[in-house]
């Protein structure tokens, strides 16, 4: 019996409009969410996910600044511009595109970018947050994934997950993120001994290990669900994901295409952040000015008596 398949593109469709009602809300408030998003380089695959990312901005009506720096910019001029962006208060939310020409450090750009700006959640605040229970804004790809089977209505508590791949980006906060909903979690990475003993035992099975074609048909378990965070090139020009999708669609239960599954809820999730972070800095931002004129409005009732 075949899988089930788990319909990214339809699921980022539903939470862009979503977004969309939010920020036609903010709109009215007299607030517009904006995005700048940061690109250092010409690398053609990462300006084709920016672009992605613009054309999503637009469609839900966020706005977007595209700050484009040469391959060879100086990572002192990226850190002055990220400055620049957490000090712009129209500014809500500010992604650096990964991965950054080798003599820019990313891990400093990361930590550079206001937590509260930080809408890939890569900042160290936002990391601590999500180990702590706590997110804030977590990272948009595993956090996509966990919308997804949601809306698959596959049960997470009480299952054995298996991720595949142990990156700051997807791995490991995957992992937070299933133990949260109560599922027990192993972490397989290039160093496992033995991936298929470990890829049998799986309820839900995640694979985020950039290998074309590595997961085949008897490393899953049968009924098991299989999301495929892979995103790989051919030589031929053609895009594949990690699991060897036509055999492991016979035996699997529930499973996510490439292209169609992650990818776009991982779009979409960075426009939800986006908006969140525009609603909370408007709301703190009216916090902090109410503060402001109570004590000046109590420092004239100090005079005047």
């Amino acid at each position: 019996m075949a899988a089930a398949i788990i319909d990214g593109r339809r699921l980022a469709a539903q939470v862009r409009s979503e977004c969309r009602e939010r920020v036609q809300a903010l709109v009215s408030a007299r607030i517009t969410p904006q995005l700048a998003v940061v690109l250092a380089g010409d690398e053609p695959a990462s300006r084709i996910y920016v672009q992605n990312k613009l054309k999503a901005c637009e469609e839900v009506g966020v706005a977007s600044t595209l700050h484009a720096l040469p391959h060879d910019a100086a990572e002192e001029d990226v850190l002055s511009l990220i400055r620049a962006l957490n000090a712009d208060p129209h500014v809500h939310g500010i992604l650096v595109q990964l991965p950054l020409p080798p003599q820019i450090s990313a891990q400093r750009v990361i930590f550079t970018i206001e937590a509260t700006k930080d809408v890939d959640g890569f900042h160290l605040y936002n990391v601590g947050a999500l180990a702590a229970g706590e997110p804030t804004f977590a990272p948009c790809t595993p956090q996509g994934v966990m919308r997804l089977l949601d809306a698959a209505a596959i049960p997470i508590e009480g299952q054995h997950a298996v991720v595949v791949g142990a990156s700051n980006i997807v791995g490991k906060p995957m992992a937070m993120m299933l133990m949260r909903r109560h599922a027990t979690v192993t972490v397989c990475h290039v160093k496992t001994r033995d991936l298929r003993a470990h890829t049998l035992q799986a309820d839900i099975l995640v694979v985020a290990a950039g290998r074309p074609g590595l997961i085949k048909a008897d490393m899953v378990r049968p009924g098991g669900t299989v999301i495929d965070v892979g995103i790989n090139r051919l030589p031929d020009g053609s895009i594949v994901g990690d699991v060897d999708f036509a055999a492991v669609a016979t035996k699997a239960g529930h499973i996510t295409p490439v292209p169609g599954g992650v990818g776009p809820m991982t779009i979409a999730m960075l426009m939800l952040n986006t908006v969140e972070a525009a609603a909370a800095q408007s709301k703190f931002r009216r916090t902090w000015q109410c503060s402001e004129e109570w004590h000046a409005q109590n420092a004239d009732l100090q005079k005047a008596r």
